[in-house]
């Protein structure tokens, strides 16, 4: 295994499940300090909500130790010699080297967070958060650090999750974003929903530009980030820009990769082409269900399901991963996020014909003290009727009514049948219509006129 976090060692785990140390030798290697950890949890971590590392950290190395997986830690494989069977692998604090044999390579490595080539960007005082020790170092600037001004570069999850966790330390947060509105998995009417509540909130919202050079100080510090038309004054930078695949040292094994750089692998998670090698989690591109396309989507949910399939399949079971239609969840304060299928221009790239409706509605019964508003957008296929997507943005309660899009698509359902839905009703959880089936209605009669 190579990679010891959600995908390596779930497999890992599946793997030792189904066949004992005498059946199968595992051996799986880190090279960072933390094994099966909630990456996405690290905001949240930062933020305060959560108040201790370790309560991410959802199993030790040694509770992997004590199930016969000898896993060593601090330990980078450099090199994958697919035709030999066997990887080379560094020690990371001593430099000693050496080769380990495989009858089944399991590659877990993840993704690497974007950092921008421009002055300035390795910076003290400048933070990407993609791991535990990166959360670390980030709290521990947060400790050193008077000022209280801060800006974070992008407006995706991480970044509106990180400007969250940063209003929550007491500082003045600027989001600089490169895209028209934040959230770019949203379309741009839904973004600028969260664009407006962020400000709302006291977040400086900068769209439409791009941070061209981190100033620093005489003391080497940041101190600004430095765009073509303005300069924003900032004691730390949080980066959240995104992250690509880690997949190079796949690429020189020539193992095949995809558009967006992921390895490509079947419904066994076996890479394809190669009979004793699987890979899974944020290395590698998944099938979406709705376009038919493969796609790059690093999320822990998929991660672990990888891990599931995989572990079965070199255990000696057998398992499929058919695909994702894309959902994901956030928030920034009390303000959920959520989407599930494609936005417009995914299905307008994947050659499809669609209708949009947007409604707006209420997380409760309007009569039922709480009630907040929420706004519902759906995508569906003219004629068919398919349900092609769905985004949500509201308050307490909008964000988890995707579930019920993101089974409606898996199962290929249509926005008539949804209106038929037999969903929960009371007035402290839902109006009579539950607002994804507002939406489900209005989508319906649209597409009958075709």
């Amino acid at each position: 295994m190579i990679g010891g976090d959600a995908a390596g060692m779930s497999a890992a785990s599946q793997a030792r499940r189904l066949r004992g140390p005498d059946e199968l030798e595992i051996v799986a290697f880190e090279r960072g300090h933390f094994t099966s950890y909630s990456a996405c949890g690290i905001p949240y971590w930062v933020g305060g909500d959560v108040e201790e590392r370790d309560r991410l950290i959802a199993r030790s190395p040694e509770e992997h130790r004590a199930r016969e997986i000898d896993l060593r830690m601090r330990t980078e494989v450099m090199e994958i010699d697919v035709a030999g069977k066997r990887v080379r692998a560094r020690d990371v604090d001593s430099g000693a080297e050496s080769w380990t044999s495989y009858d089944r390579l399991v590659i877990g490595t993840g993704a690497r967070p974007i950092r921008p080539d421009m002055p300035g960007a390795d910076a003290p005082g400048v933070h990407g958060v993609q791991t535990l020790d990166d959360g670390q170092a980030l709290l521990d600037t947060l400790a050193r650090t008077r000022g209280r001004r801060a800006v974070v570069v992008g407006a995706g999850y991480i970044g509106v999750e990180m400007a969250e966790a940063m209003i929550n330390r007491g500082y003045r947060v600027t989001v600089v974003n490169r895209g028209s509105e934040p959230m770019s998995t949203l379309d741009p009417d839904m973004g600028r929903l969260v664009h407006k509540a962020m400000q709302g909130l006291g977040i400086t919202m900068v769209n439409d530009t791009e941070v061209t050079e981190v100033r620093t100080g005489e003391d080497g510090r940041v101190r600004a980030v430095a765009t073509p038309d303005a300069e924003y004054p900032a004691d730390v930078v949080v980066l959240g820009i995104g992250v690509r695949p880690e997949t190079r040292l796949a690429a020189a094994a020539g193992l095949p990769l995809g558009g967006r750089g992921g390895l490509l692998t079947d419904l066994a998670m076996r890479v394809r082409g190669h009979e004793d090698i699987w890979a899974g989690g944020d290395c590698v591109e998944v099938l979406n269900l709705v376009s038919g396309q493969e796609q790059y989507i690093p999320l822990g949910t998929h991660a672990n399901k990888h891990g599931q399939v995989i572990g079965t399949n070199v255990g000696g079971g057998y398992a499929t991963f058919p695909g994702v239609v894309g959902t994901a969840v956030s928030k920034v304060c009390d303000l959920e996020i959520a989407r599930t299928g494609l936005r417009e221009k995914d299905a307008l790239r994947a050659g499809l014909r669609f209708e949009t409706v947007t409604i707006e509605s209420t997380s409760r019964a309007g009569y039922y003290p709480g009630a907040s508003p929420m706004t519902v957008k759906m995508l569906a296929e003219r004629r068919t009727g398919r349900l092609l997507g769905v985004q949500i943005v509201g308050r307490e309660g909008a964000g988890k009514r995707v579930d019920i899009a993101a089974v409606a698509l898996t199962a290929e359902m249509t926005v008539e049948q949804m209106t038929a839905l037999d969903l929960g009703y009371a007035p402290p959880f839902s109006p009579v219509w539950d607002p994804v089936l507002v939406a489900a209605r209005k989508a319906a009669t649209k597409v009958r006129a075709f």
